[in-house]
């Protein structure tokens, strides 16, 4: 099974949370985390110093990433066909989604409006 982690598990594994550091670690070393580029882009704008961003480029250097042309565009019309922007949905979750469907994978998130939008089996839970 795929899991696409998205930021907020991130980073939780960044600070060191023991779950999601245990568990995500574990998820890495068995190889059944796909990424995707706007996920590792928020978490760079993020990141507190140098050594955060060269740890955060790392695990993108050496993760699968998820490649679909015209993702927003999809992303965008997902979110049109599905009312999403009016349920406080912005673009990358949408991104997030259609690459979730795209690659048969499931999401793993702690925001609660994503997880309010996605079906049961669609969601990642530990």
């Amino acid at each position: 099974m795929k899991i696409i982690v998205d930021t907020s598990i991130w980073i939780e594994f960044l600070k060191g949370n023991s779950l999601c550091f245990t568990h995500l670690q574990e998820l890495l070393e068995n190889q059944n985390v796909l990424t995707i580029d706007c996920i590792f882009a928020e978490l760079l704008q993020g990141a507190k110093d140098k050594r955060e961003r060269d740890i955060i480029l790392a695990y993108w250097n050496n993760l699968p990433k998820v490649e679909i042309p015209d993702l927003y565009v999809h992303a965008g019309i997902y979110s049109y066909e599905n009312k999403l922007i009016s349920k406080g949905i912005g673009l990358i979750d949408c991104a997030i989604i259609i690459s979730c469907h795209h690659n048969k994978a499931k999401i793993w998130t702690l925001d609660k409006k994503l997880l309010n939008v996605l079906q049961k089996d669609e969601i990642y839970v530990l």
